[in-house]
């Protein structure tokens, strides 16, 4: 195999539907995208708006509807189950949910070393009981936990169970899926910090799926905006926040919670309700709440371009920078 390219993941015209009495959803609609090794890919929007489900189809926990993924240079999208097998020891999954994403009937040690048993890496146990307290070591899990169920824990814990389940195989690729979202504010920061360290360490990938912009600005190299299927903007972290050019992201940015005496940062309200994410809509899917939208806004889809160096955005009216400033 000759030279692998700086993407590690490549997503082209992605799509996943789903099909409901009332109509089709288009829970990802046409998302095009890199993932560049050794970085962190943001993903941030709000509820519904198929963050999630983005990362399942990458991982192909679900098969897409159409459009293409490339891992590693080679084509996954209609990989069958045995050739799945050999690639999800390089791609892994962390949930978001660190109590439902758990067996209940499993201990800390059976949990971790499942992956282990399934791929048939250890050829007897000691080995392989060596590598589950190696592992339970790396994500600081002490060792006395080994036959602890997951009720008999805290949320910090079962999610560096988690962290530990998935980085068993040695990948190269983890979709990281609100993996914090669920935990107290303190344990957030060490669950993070642990998630940073182990990217140095095992030089690591990820796409860091979340709807809390504070954390993703801490973790992420680059960042997209989701809203309802689409992406809406895609740049640099430093640059997203520095100079959003979708109102949506700008409204997104305008709600973090800012500590100041002086006078606070002017809030972005949107207007009206969600619209649908049931497909056959024409124009662009924020339009209805945007306070920007004009008559092309409802009737054409706007195309996602580079607007400036390595920054993109999906807006009829991005070109005009006096409301971005």
């Amino acid at each position: 195999m000759g030279l692998l390219s700086d993407a590690i993941v490549e997503v082209k015209n992605l799509k996943k539907y789903f099909k409901t009495p009332k109509g089709t959803i288009h829970a990802v609609d046409g998302v095009n995208f890199q993932i560049k090794r050794g970085t962190t890919f943001g993903v941030v929007g709000e509820s519904g708006c198929g963050k999630s489900t983005l990362g399942r189809v990458i991982v192909r926990l679900l098969k897409p509807t159409d459009g293409r993924v490339i891992f590693n240079d080679q084509d996954i999208t209609d990989a069958k189950k045995k050739k799945l097998k050999t690639y999800h020891k390089d791609m892994q999954m962390i949930f978001q949910d660190p109590f439902s994403s758990l067996d209940p009937r499993m201990s800390v040690s059976q949990t971790i070393g499942e992956p282990l048993i399934r791929h048939k890496l250890y050829s007897n146990k000691a080995d392989m009981n060596k590598r589950v307290y190696e592992l339970m070591e790396m994500v600081g899990l002490a060792r006395r936990f080994e036959s602890s169920y997951p009720h008999e824990l805290d949320g910090g814990r079962r999610q560096r169970i988690g962290v530990a389940r998935a980085i068993a195989l040695k990948p190269e690729f983890i979709v990281c899926d609100e993996p914090v979202s669920a935990l107290d504010v303190s344990i957030q920061a060490q669950i993070l910090n642990l998630m940073m360290d182990l990217q140095e360490e095992m030089k690591l990938t990820y796409m860091f799926i979340t709807h809390d912009l504070s954390v993703v600005k801490h973790i992420s190299d680059e960042i997209c905006v989701m809203y309802l299927g689409h992406l809406v903007e895609k740049a640099p972290s430093g640059k997203l926040f520095e100079r959003p050019l979708h109102p949506y992201s700008k409204a997104l940015l305008s709600a973090i919670p800012v500590p100041t005496l002086g006078n606070k940062p002017k809030r972005v309200l949107l207007k009206g309700e969600i619209s649908t994410p049931l497909g056959g809509m024409p124009g662009c899917r924020f339009a209805s709440r945007c306070n920007y939208s004009k008559e092309i806004c409802y009737n054409e889809q706007p195309p996602f371009i580079m607007l400036e160096e390595n920054h993109y955005v999906a807006c009829h009216l991005a070109a005009d920078l006096n409301w971005t400033s």
